[in-house]
Order: structure tokens, then sequence, then C-alpha cells
């Protein structure tokens, strides 16, 4: 089981993610593309799990027994990249790189090209699928790790989700949790007028998964998920997390056109300034 949070860790995960956030915008901006919406949503389950959650040795990224976390919808990599460099797998300087020619930080994830990246991301869908065949080679081989993947919920109109979904749930991959950011939108705009998903929550179970709903912007939630996830032996897990597109940046929330679009100057100075005072509010707190 994962440790409950204090206050004081709460605080100290909320500030990590502020300052994620911020790496984010700076990324994109000197990149002069990416995707910006999902990136910043993302920083506090991203912040939670390689801060509290995951069992992993930066310094050894190849540690046999880590916990595999495998990220599906890679065009949200800003936020995995800026998470690593904070957690220590490599120099936070080097954010400044992404995207650019010949950089270790491209626009989707690729294995071998940084330390602490599990799967190569290109083609949405593919993540649970990749995950599965880690979490049965875990199981056969009698290893304790826990598998999880991210994925996006525009993700969740490809097929062959469904495929491993139903696979998953068949063969009871109780050491899978995948994790759905489910922020309403994609790059058409938003996923209920564009491929409805709902009631998803009753889909998923349909398939044979326990499914948990969450803030995805509460860290407690966020544990206390994890946690409950392990408890369950007969089924993989999903956990629903609830949260805002672009969170952080009010320009950006809840509106789809920055799924794929990055700020200029002056909006970068903006969400900024935003950023640093929801940190401000954080720490006076």
């Amino acid at each position: 089981m994962i440790n409950t949070l204090s206050d004081k860790q709460v605080k100290s995960l909320e500030l990590k993610a502020e300052k994620i956030r911020e790496l984010i915008m700076k990324m994109l901006l000197t990149a002069g593309s990416g995707h910006s919406a999902g990136s910043l949503d993302m920083a506090d389950v991203f912040t939670a799990f390689y801060f509290h959650i995951l069992n992993h040795k930066p310094k050894k990224p190849d540690w046999p027994d880590r916990d595999r976390l495998v990220l599906s919808n890679g065009h949200i990599c800003p936020v995995q990249y800026a998470t690593l460099a904070l957690a220590g797998y490599f120099p936070v300087k080097e954010l400044q790189t992404l995207r650019q020619i010949n950089s270790r930080l491209q626009g989707h994830p690729h294995r071998g090209a940084l330390p602490g990246l599990e799967t190569s991301s290109g083609p949405l869908g593919e993540g649970i699928s990749q995950s599965i065949g880690i979490a049965l080679s875990a199981r056969m081989d009698k290893k304790k790790f826990h598998v999880y993947c991210f994925s996006g919920d525009g993700e969740l109109q490809e097929g062959n989700i469904w495929e491993a979904l139903l696979f998953a749930g068949k063969e009871k991959m109780y050491n899978l949790t995948l994790v759905i950011d489910r922020n309403n939108i994609q790059i058409d705009g938003f996923t209920q007028q564009v491929m409805p998903l709902e009631p998803l929550r009753d889909k998923l179970e349909a398939f044979s998964w326990h499914v948990l709903e969450i803030d995805g912007h509460n860290m407690r939630d966020i544990v206390d998920a994890v946690n409950q996830a392990r408890t369950i032996s007969e089924k993989p897990t999903v956990i629903i997390a609830h949260t805002i597109a672009g969170k952080g940046v009010d320009f950006m929330e809840n509106d789809f056109t920055w799924h794929g679009k990055v700020p200029n100057v002056e909006q970068e100075k903006k969400a900024l300034r935003e950023l640093r005072t929801l940190r401000g509010k954080i720490i006076s707190e």
C-alpha cells in the first residue's frame, strides 16, 4: 500500500505540479509547437505518480523491479518530460530542446532516447495493448511490479483500445491500472460532440474492469484511488480522472483549440503570471 498524504505532502506535491506547468509553458514557447491543454491538465496526476506513488529509482532507470508507466497519448509528452527532469532522470535545462533537431525530447516519446521512457508512442490507441503485454509478462515471470497506463479520453475512440480492454478483463489483469484523462476535449472539439463516450463508466464495467472516478487535480483522490486499485485482485482497474483541459491557465481552460496549440510570447507571460500566483497561494495556505 502507498502511504496516505499528510497536509505537508499535499502542499509539496501541489507546488511541484505548478512548477511542472511553468516548465511546460516555457518548453512549448521555445519549441513553437506542441500540445498545451492535455500537458497542463495532467500535471497533478504525473506529480502524484512520480513523487509519491511509483516504485522507481531515477538514478537507476532500468531497475528491474520498478513500476512501469506507459504514456499512450504521447502528444502530451511535455508533461512527462518535465516531470522526469524534475524527478532527476535528466537535467532540467535539457527541456528547452523540445522538438529541436537531434534533441532527445521529440514531439512523441521514443523509448531509448531518454531514461524513464518505457515505450514509444505516436499513433493513438496502442498504449493499453503495450501495457497489457508488459503486465502479462510480469505475471508470467512472477514479478511484483505494477503497470500503469495513461490515456486520453478522445483516444478511446480508437477501436483497438476496446479490443485491449476486453482482453485485460478476460485475463483478470490485476497488476494493470489504466488512468484516463477525462478532460472532455480533443483536437476537433468536445468529445461528446465528435464521438460521444458516455456512459463511459458503464461501458468499462461491462468490459470487466473495476472503475473509479476521481478529481484529477486532487492529490489525495489520486493516491487513494491507486491504493484502492492495488487491493483489487480479480480484475484490472481503470481510474477516470476528471480534469480541466489547460488547468492553471485561465484563457486555456476548457478550450479545445488549445489541444494542439502553443502560446505566443505575450500569452506565455500571462500564463506564467497566473501559475506563479497559484504557487504563491499554495505557499500561503
